[in-house]
């Protein structure tokens, strides 16, 4: 294990690198108006990069500027406890949830729950094979829900895939009963237009309503018709979740014509998704605003009346955001930090090449009060390592890292690895602390790495794409005074007042 703290020459060398290479520039100039976001949502191609580009990256690692193929590195305030590899679930690692002394976590074949009573040695408890991508996941009590957005026979566990121009198709949403974390069983199935990419919980005594995003319509799937622009709201009654239902369909981008009224992507907006529904949803219940990264959009909403959200403001970036992927608030309410997954998470965009603004975060102050406030842009994060052409790289899933009077959080870069970043002044973002493996390959593009990182309960946890579960604890004065905040339960897109 390597520590490297030493940036610069990692910059200096892969920026020659990328600079020397026409593949960053075609991946950018054709992925992004397209975009497949999230890896794994269509079949996995590896792509080949030049004999140049390989020369760079070897002698950048042999000097070790860049770590080696598979070799860990870290900043020196971050311990890597362990690993944990896959096991039955071969599939693409996503997404994390978190109850007690459990973790829960989503893969495009089923999910896993471990044992963190004991971070440095988590043990599974169970794992549950149930295909249908992303198998995005989360909790609330004696519930877990599961995400299903690829094309299925059924709705079952036992489905096989189907072409989604077929009208019997099926994809939505899961319900399973945890009360036994060793033997889950299933319990309800909600289709939803467009599938099930990825959801939110807004959980309630009685009822946990689940918001559902979806989008890419298309006139020639019967399930999943233009224009969308919405998302669909389905009721899980806590007692008799059997009878989970679709609630409302509310329209968050009205618009007349078949486009409906999001931004309109290309040609018009060059290299910029049309939005054709939302991609994630961030909400905080305590304070009833929601945050949606939306393709082409950002959106900030009220969720006062949960079945029926409605939007307070709307932004675009038509010169640095390639697709608005997901968002994360601060805990007072006055920032909004939305992620680009420029290139669908499949391309090498942390380079010099691509530059320090696109395939980013985006920092927005929210200013006003009530329907008045608006979402103002103040600035662009980006990890200040540069990884190799073969290193599918780009800002991703992260949750706020709970200290008062700063503004710090954790995110997944893919083979970027994990960043903790301080975001305190809006403007003049930083990073504090770092975990990466070196590229997965040092001859072809491969997917890989930390698909989500976590705070809870004192340590991050992190999904990594394809070499499992990571236990990782953060030695820092400036966020120690995190370790005291204990919390019964995490969703991240659920947000939770740290310290109500």
């Amino acid at each position: 294990m390597t520590l490297l703290n030493d940036l610069r020459t990692r910059r200096r060398r892969l920026g020659v690198a990328a600079a020397c290479t026409g593949l960053l520039a075609a991946l950018l100039t054709t992925v992004p108006a397209a975009a497949t976001p999230d890896p794994g949502d269509g079949p996995a191609v590896e792509q080949r990069v030049s004999q140049g580009a390989r020369a760079e990256a070897a002698a950048a690692i042999a000097e070790g500027e860049i770590p080696g193929q598979d070799e860990i590195v870290h900043s020196d305030n971050i311990e890597h406890l362990v690993n944990i590899p896959k096991e039955a679930l071969p599939g693409t690692n996503s997404d994390l949830a978190f109850q007690g002394k459990y973790a829960f976590s989503g893969n495009y074949d089923g999910f896993r729950i471990f044992d963190i009573s004991k971070p440095k040695s988590p043990k599974t408890v169970a794992q549950v094979l149930c295909p249908g991508s992303q198998n995005d996941i989360s909790v609330s009590g004696d519930l877990l829900f599961l995400s299903t957005d690829s094309s299925r026979s059924d709705s079952s566990c036992n489905s096989t895939t189907q072409p989604v121009t077929e009208k019997s198709s099926w994809e939505g949403m899961k319900v399973f009963d945890i009360s036994d974390k060793a033997n889950p069983k299933y319990v309800a199935a909600v289709e939803t237009a467009c599938g099930s990419h990825t959801h939110t919980l807004v959980p309630e005594r009685k009822n946990v309503y689940v918001y559902v995003s979806s989008y890419s319509p298309n006139a020639a799937y019967p399930d999943c018709q233009p224009p969308h622009d919405g998302i669909s709201v389905i009721k899980v009654p806590r007692k008799t979740p059997e009878k989970a239902a679709i609630v409302s369909f509310p329209v968050l981008f009205p618009g007349e014509g078949p486009d409906g009224g999001g931004n309109p992507g290309s040609p018009t907006n060059p290299g910029v998704s049309k939005t054709t529904g939302c991609h994630d949803i961030t909400v905080l219940p305590s304070k009833d605003l929601a945050a949606g990264a939306c393709m082409g959009d950002g959106i900030l909403f009220s969720i006062k009346d949960p079945e029926h959200p409605r939007v307070i403001d709307q932004v675009q970036d038509n010169v640095n955001f390639a697709f608005w992927h997901s968002a994360t608030f601060n805990q007072k309410a006055n920032k909004v930090v939305f992620t680009d997954e420029l290139g669908g998470g499949g391309a090498a965009t942390c380079n010099a090449a691509t530059g320090p603004d696109k395939g980013a975060d985006g920092i927005y102050d929210i200013v006003g009060k009530g329907d008045k406030r608006k979402l103002v842009f103040r600035g662009y994060y980006k990890i200040p390592r540069h990884q190799a052409d073969t290193e599918n790289c780009v800002a991703h899933n992260g949750s706020l890292i709970p200290v008062k009077g700063k503004d710090i959080m954790v995110q997944a870069w893919y083979q970027g690895g994990v960043s903790v970043w301080d975001f305190t002044d809006s403007s003049k973002p930083k990073e504090i602390a770092y975990f990466e493996r070196g590229p997965l390959d040092t001859q072809v593009m491969k997917t890989g790495g930390a698909w989500s990182a976590y705070y809870y309960n004192g340590y991050i946890y992190s999904n990594d794409i394809a070499k499992g579960f990571d236990v990782l604890k953060l030695n820092d004065r400036r966020t120690d005074p995190a370790k005291r905040i204990h919390l019964p339960e995490l969703n991240v897109q659920t947000q939770p007042d740290y310290f109500d």
